[in-house]
């Protein structure tokens, strides 16, 4: 097993570095190297199916509040 190396550029080895690590006024601080794959896997979603049904549950109730309100209106002009 290797060990494992920092992602970070070395401070020694990185030109334009002042002492203590800080970065010259005008400057461009080094960048950080890739860490792409680093972390955990994003857990899985659930099925589009279950999503349509509860888009479908929700519909369905956004338009029986539309149709009391309408009724509503319709009942206060009569």
């Amino acid at each position: 097993m290797t060990t494992p190396t920092s992602p970070d550029p070395d401070p020694a080895d990185t030109p334009g570095l002042e002492p203590g690590g800080s970065v010259a006024p005008g400057d461009t601080p080094p960048g950080e190297s890739s860490t792409s794959g680093a972390s955990y896997p994003q857990p899985s979603t659930g099925s589009t199916t279950s999503n349509w049904v509860v888009y479908g549950v929700l519909g369905v109730g956004v338009a029986f509040l539309l149709l009391f309100f309408v009724g509503y209106v319709v009942g206060l002009l009569d």
